[in-house]
């Protein structure tokens, strides 16, 4: 696996590069926001490991403007920011998971492998729609009425399934096994990504279509669709 890490803490680097070395990974390193970036755009990494406190430019601000090149690498964001709305910026800016400092090595490695491997493996499927929301798995192509939508990619692939499954209400529980299996975030990472999800389908439009079922799910539809 081709890693890179953009980290300022020089011991922190020095950890994960040799745990990574050790168990063959590829590792690159960079020490500030813009070679982070830079590195990015420049090489395909099956996963980024990122800071968000670092020099020259935040690690959000480093997830922003990668996804605005259209680059889909796989994100980590390793952080000491453990708030619910640190999350939300950075499921916000396009991360793909959350780790909080301090943490397990064995963990990372865990979360790391899966998202290659959902990197890795999208699968084809027909186009969605419901009223003007419609969504094309192969291109990844969102779009509500005339309006262009663009989503991070665990945002996306929940999208796909509510929509899949509309109007049934789909449990907090299916969710979070289709999308992580048997590595199961923390207990806000679901609520952040469904956040960042209703944010960009229903913000500027006059009926909502993502919708927290209490104590059941979420689902996709109608208000009236039932």
């Amino acid at each position: 696996m081709y890693l890179l890490i953009i980290e300022d803490n020089p011991d922190l680097v020095e950890n994960l590069s040799e745990f990574f070395e050790d168990r063959n990974y590829t590792v690159d390193i960079a020490y500030n926001g813009l070679t982070g970036l830079s590195f990015a755009l420049e090489n395909a990494y099956d996963v980024i490991i990122l800071d968000i406190m670092l020099p020259g430019m935040d690690g959000l601000e480093v997830c922003t403007r990668l996804r605005s090149e259209g680059r889909t690498t796989p994100v980590l964001m390793l952080t000491a920011l453990d708030t619910l709305n640190n999350k939300l910026e950075g499921f916000n800016s396009g991360t793909d998971d959350y780790l909080i400092k301090p943490f397990e090595l064995p963990e990372l490695e865990v979360r790391l492998n899966a998202l290659a491997r959902r990197g890795r493996g999208e699968v084809t499927k027909p186009l969605l729609r419901i009223d003007d929301l419609q969504f094309d798995p192969a291109t990844l192509h969102l779009t509500r009425g005339s309006q262009r939508i663009e989503l991070p990619p665990i945002p996306i692939k929940i999208l796909a399934l509510l929509m899949q499954r509309s109007p049934a209400v789909v449990s907090r529980e299916v969710i979070e096994r289709e999308i992580w299996g048997d590595d199961l975030p923390d207990s806000d990472s679901l609520r952040a990504h469904v956040h960042v999800l209703r944010s960009a389908i229903d913000r500027g439009f006059d009926v909502p279509l993502v919708h927290t079922i209490r104590g059941m799910g979420y689902r996709i539809a109608l208000p009236d669709d039932h």
